[in-house]
């Protein structure tokens, strides 16, 4: 390829994804969707006309934690907090954490009995296939109501930091004593203060940069601190959940001491200009991301009925645990809430990292676009039926 063929491509790919937004926001099928589908579209093409291509697969991950990172800061910069909301977060919280380990349990029972494979590897292997991608879910949701809205940004969010945690704590420890659990109390603490300082140095540089350009140093050193937290296997996620949160709610904060040194006049106006700027590189990011996947994936996997079977099974699973806690437990309004629970980027992100010698045969990329298409397909429909239940209440 040209370097200018090269470009087209590029820049066709930021337009389709364009396209693609304005698609889902009329018909609620997420663009995520449609981004899968044309990088399959764009493979076929590839493979018709034998035109060389490299290892996508080499920056895949590191495409996926970028966007990872952008979503997530982008979500937490929509949330203003008051007292008022802690039933909302801890009911949201509750509910990503109960699911999520649930949910494991039950994937790890139905890899051990379709694999014969050890629980500890069907365990590790669940994982990927539990956690709510907050890629996926929090853009499919602009629509609904304000309360489910945040109750979508705090349960995904929640459940991509507790599956990071879990997976970490999976992969890192060959058996689960008295001695795994101190280590991973100690780094749950060592997080909240590596978070907390990062807070206050992140805001700190915001008010002092003069330059004209800071925003992007800005995101660069948030993803240069959850780089460095995860690579000592620290759960950094939380870091820049917390620091969207922080930085949304910082004027709110009435010590005088912090007033003097951290607010400044300018703060809500540099807020705007951040959350358009990560939002903006969230959906480049995102745009890439999915059509690489979508490019990454075999076709011919979905020939074999193994594929299919685990993928019901597991998607049963999914939605009755699901169904089940917020009936019975969260009791809170079954519609949408039951049906956004998609899997996507984190998924793609953890499944990429597990060592070859921890993975399953028959648990390929295959049956990890299944679960993604289907989940989303089943949103779509979700969120269809509830826009359509709101038009019939409101005449």
């Amino acid at each position: 390829m040209t370097t200018y063929t090269i470009l087209i491509l590029l820049c066709g790919l930021v337009i389709f994804s364009y396209l693609f937004d304005m698609i889902s926001k009329k018909t609620k099928i997420p663009s995520v969707l449609l981004l899968l589908f044309l990088g399959i579209g764009l493979k076929q093409v590839v493979t018709y006309f034998n035109i060389e291509t490299f290892d996508f697969l080499k920056i895949l991950p590191t495409l996926g934690t970028v966007g990872l990172i952008l979503i997530v800061f982008e979500g937490a910069l929509d949330l203003k907090y008051d007292s008022d909301k802690n039933k909302l977060i801890k009911k949201a919280f509750f509910a990503a954490l109960v699911i999520l380990l649930v949910t494991v349990a039950a994937i790890t029972f139905i890899l051990h009995e379709l694999t014969s494979y050890s629980y500890y590897l069907c365990f590790i292997n669940a994982i990927p296939f539990s956690i709510i991608s907050s890629a996926i879910a929090i853009p499919s949701v602009s629509g609904i109501n304000k309360l489910q809205r945040e109750f979508v940004i705090y349960e995904s969010s929640f459940s991509d930091i507790a599956g990071i945690i879990l997976f970490n704590f999976a992969i890192s420890n060959d058996s689960y004593n008295v001695a795994a659990f101190t280590n991973l109390g100690i780094e749950l603490i060592l997080i909240i203060l590596f978070a907390t300082i990062s807070c206050l140095l992140l805001l700190y540089l915001i008010g002092r940069i003069s330059h004209h350009i800071k925003f992007f140093l800005i995101i660069s050193i948030l993803v240069l601190v959850y780089a460095i937290g995860q690579s000592f296997h620290l759960s950094a996620l939380i870091i820049v959940l917390a620091f969207g949160l922080f930085l949304n709610n910082a004027d709110e904060i009435g010590i005088p001491f912090f007033r003097k040194y951290f607010i400044y006049p300018n703060l809500s106006k540099d807020l705007v200009q951040l959350h358009q700027l990560s939002a903006e590189s969230a959906f480049i990011i995102r745009t890439f991301f999915f059509v690489i996947f979508g490019f990454t994936i075999i076709i011919d996997q979905f020939k074999d009925f193994t594929l299919v079977q685990y993928g019901l099974l597991i998607l049963v699973a999914m939605y009755l645990i699901r169904l089940l806690y917020l009936k019975f437990i969260a009791k809170t309004p079954l519609t949408p809430s039951v049906f956004i629970t998609p899997r996507g980027l984190i998924s793609i992100l953890l499944f990429y990292n597990l060592p070859k010698e921890m993975r399953i045969n028959g648990v390929e990329t295959g049956l990890l676009f299944l679960i993604i298409l289907s989940t989303s397909i089943i949103m779509s429909l979700g969120l269809l039926g509830a826009k359509k239940e709101e038009v019939i209440e409101r005449k």
